[in-house]
């Protein structure tokens, strides 16, 4: 497949894809990734890529008879695999780093270790874990809860790109570059308009809480480290995402 002439909205949400997920994708030219910043919008779109193949397994599974924890767990696997646990990953070094590190310096120095810690260690614990138990109460209700939550959770991350200054001069984060705060606001509402179709009225009151969430971790994350890293927006997405499920879970009955 040729890449050399797509349409720009093409270009860019290829590009939202190599840098959200680790799927076999048709080669970008070194030029495509330009666009990096221009190409938040279409992260929630990643957010679909990733959750509908997950949610139709788990759903499928559960409609076979599988427990709905089993379900849930492949759901969960499922999502990891396609992203090869890169927002797992960034949160565990950012509960590493905030909170085991002594300044702003030491803290990215922890955060780039590829070691993990205790505190890294256990955020991964009890989001995942917190994660399964909702999609466990939702597994019943099919893929639309996942991919809600998987788009809508993305959609969140452009935001502190555009709030925050890079905590560093190189990294992932960095060679995206800074959104302007139109893209930020139109990836929030492509994902908000996801979640709504998909969940109905839930979503809003999901979408309330996760933007809650994104706050205080923006808040943390300039306290902490003067700005934001590709690991403080996977960690948005992981706490997002869970808020999000645990919102949909709360009001499904």
């Amino acid at each position: 497949m040729k890449t050399d002439n797509l349409p720009a909205p093409v270009t860019q949400m290829l590009v939202a894809l190599t840098l959200l997920t680790r799927l076999p994708l048709p080669h970008l030219p070194a030029a495509a990734f330009g666009q990096s910043a221009r190409a938040v919008w279409a992260y929630p779109l990643a957010g679909i890529v990733t959750g509908l193949p997950a949610g139709l397994l788990g759903a499928g599974l559960y409609a076979a008879g599988l427990p709905a924890a089993l379900a849930a767990g492949a759901v969960l696997a499922t999502q990891m695999a396609m992203t090869c646990a890169l927002h797992e990953d960034g949160l565990a070094d950012v509960a590493d780093g905030f909170w085991g590190g002594q300044d702003a310096q030491h803290r990215l120095d922890i955060m780039k270790d590829s070691q993990i810690g205790s505190y890294g260690t256990l955020a991964l614990i009890i989001v995942t874990g917190m994660r399964w138990a909702a999609l466990t109460a939702l597994i019943p209700m099919g893929a639309a809860p996942v991919v809600a939550a998987a788009a809508l959770s993305r959609g969140l991350m452009p935001l502190v790109m555009s709030a925050l200054p890079h905590a560093r001069t190189c990294g992932m984060s960095h060679s995206v570059g800074r959104p302007d705060g139109t893209l930020s606001l139109t990836a929030l509402m492509v994902g908000l308009i996801i979640a709504g179709i998909l969940s109905g009225a839930p979503a809003v009151a999901a979408f309330i809480l996760a933007l809650g969430v994104t706050g205080a971790v923006s808040l943390i994350a300039r306290s902490k480290i003067g700005g934001q890293t590709g690991d403080v927006l996977g960690t948005v997405q992981q706490l997002g995402e869970v808020t999000i499920l645990m919102t949909l879970a709360a009001t499904s009955g």
